[in-house]
């Protein structure tokens, strides 16, 4: 499914929410919103315009925070909730997942410019990032939600929430780390990612087609890449199809910010742009972000079939 194209993190401006009017009642922080569905579990929490800056700002300063705009209308709403509470249980606190019923909150939609539901950004430190906007299935959202978390290590957002609500049917047992990635994690848990890079290039001297080594790297590459981009880079890859330094870095940023295709397209054109050296490395530089994605994703298999008619 094609996903709109949203703005960088940061560029919804949630202060107005800060002070909502008293005027307007909420429900106790994680009760259901008046007409909302069931769909709950111990790390989702139902938000009203009163409780958005306790249960959302301040809680993502600690835990990055999934913001979840539904309508008991809709029946893709309807649809995606049970996902998404299944896998904040899978996660088991390494996300808070909260749920706003737009009907029954118009200013907090009407703040975020919600125009269909569902929407789903996320709030790292009070700042939005968008994830993505209309149903999705479990692998896809599960690859947004491992994005975001990734971008939330490299800001320093390592904590957990503990439980807030009550307990879903079977919230499965986290699995035990393995322990040959466990010095890579614990690096990238410390925002040290030269650490994790490390280790992650010792694993893979061991073991070089360990795919899930292969993909932790590139990850770590991507958010070191992206940590001091410049702003005109934009500019500059608007500019000349075959920079390819801009065009590399213009992806890593529409990658870290979910535009998945948009990251591909690029590349991809970059490629046709270009010849020797040049075009090789952007065509490596795209295997990584194949890496970063995943192999099974629908988008990466079919952007390896355009990257193999634009080589040949």
């Amino acid at each position: 499914m094609s996903q709109p194209n949203f703005t960088r993190p940061g560029a919804i401006d949630l202060s107005s929410l800060r002070k909502p009017p008293a005027s307007r009642s909420g429900g106790a922080p994680g009760a259901p919103a008046a007409g909302g569905s069931a769909a709950g579990g111990p790390y989702v929490l139902n938000v009203s315009e009163q409780t958005f800056q306790a249960d959302v700002i301040e809680r993502s300063i600690q835990v990055p925070v999934i913001v979840e705009f539904w309508s008991p209308r809709s029946e893709a709403s309807l649809a995606l909730s049970p996902v998404l509470v299944k896998l904040s249980d899978e996660y088991a606190g390494k996300f808070l997942l909260t749920r706003i019923d737009i009907d029954a909150n118009p200013q907090l939609a009407q703040a975020v410019g919600v125009q269909t539901v569902p929407l789903v950004i996320a709030v790292l430190r009070g700042q939005v990032v968008p994830l993505f906007q209309g149903p999705v299935g479990e692998p896809e959202a599960r690859q947004y939600i491992d994005q975001l978390l990734t971008v939330a290590v490299a800001n320093g957002i390592t904590g957990r929430t503990d439980p807030v609500g009550p307990p879903g049917a079977e919230a499965p047992a986290e699995p035990e780390p393995d322990p040959r990635y466990e010095a890579a994690e614990d690096a990238v848990g410390a925002g040290d990612l030269d650490g994790a890079i490390a280790a992650y290039e010792a694993l893979l001297k061991e073991a070089p087609n360990d795919a899930e080594a292969k993909a932790g790297l590139a990850r770590v590459q991507l958010v070191k890449r992206t940590r001091d981009v410049p702003a005109e880079v934009r500019t500059r890859a608007a500019e000349d199809p075959t920079d390819v330094e801009a065009q590399m870095l213009v992806a890593d940023v529409d990658l870290m910010g979910g535009h998945v295709d948009d990251a591909f397209d690029r590349l991809i054109r970059t490629v046709q742009a270009t010849s020797g050296d040049e075009r090789d490395a952007v065509r490596r530089h795209l295997l990584e972000l194949f890496d970063v994605v995943g192999a099974d994703d629908d988008r990466v298999v079919k952007a390896r079939r355009r990257l193999m008619t634009a080589l040949f």
